[in-house]
């Protein structure tokens, strides 16, 4: 493929994720995250978009089309690849010192994963020579599937941070039900679009905006957050 094909559709899929990590990062500007560990962790993301596809194959084979069982798995495959970006990535460090950074570091590692996600969308287009379905693509995935990943994935940092200073075991719970509710939110997303096209697709983008709002609210909160004195 034509290296110049390739860099125009690696800019379209990186520098719109880069426009959205700088937004959410400014959340964090009174004791921001290193930027090594900000890198690692939006590589990584980037890096769960090629472990990811050959799940998602087999899952086709075994489950053809687009039913709900299909769709279900490509979700869950997806947030639990883009947890394990998150984790390994800045939450297992010792970094993660303060309630606003596991959402930090998810966010960061599901905006890596929507960098690469979208360049291979956009490669498409690009590759058949058509500008205008590549723009179309590249902005609709800059405002659905963008905010899709990010509200998703922080369901879950959520879920870490407002169980930030409680026990292993009760952080780990929190994780599973958070994971649970990110693929629920995913898979639903994805099926509005699917079977319901027009209307679903006005329904799906109008949910990841009321999350992306409610995501806000998460981050205030977490702001707050600190450990009980006895």
């Amino acid at each position: 493929m034509n290296p110049e094909i390739i860099f125009w559709a690696l800019l379209g899929g990186i520098v719109p994720a880069l426009l959205w990590l700088d937004f959410w990062l400014h959340e964090d500007r009174k004791n921001p995250e290193p930027k090594g560990l900000i890198a690692r962790t939006f590589l990584l993301g980037m890096l769960t978009v090629l472990l990811v596809l050959p799940f998602q194959k087999v899952v086709d084979l075994l489950l053809p089309g687009t039913t709900l069982p299909a769709i279900i798995a490509w979700a869950m495959i997806e947030e639990i690849f883009k947890f394990g970006a998150g984790w390994f990535g800045g939450i297992r460090s010792t970094e993660d010192n303060e309630p606003i950074d596991p959402l930090i570091y998810m966010i960061t590692a599901a905006l890596g994963f929507v960098a690469l996600e979208n360049t291979l969308f956009i490669l498409g287009p690009l590759a058949d020579a058509n500008i205008a379905g590549s723009f179309i693509a590249g902005n609709l995935r800059f405002i659905g599937a963008s905010l899709l990943h990010v509200v998703s994935s922080g369901i879950v940092g959520a879920a870490l941070s407002f169980s930030f200073y409680k026990q292993k075991r009760i952080r780990a719970r929190y994780v599973w039900k958070a994971l649970f509710w990110a693929i629920i939110f995913h898979t639903v997303f994805n099926a509005l679009i699917l079977k319901f096209q027009g209307l679903g697709t006005a329904l799906a983008f109008l949910s990841v905006w009321v999350g992306a709002i409610a995501l806000l609210w998460v981050f205030e909160k977490s702001k707050s957050i600190a450990p009980k004195k006895y």
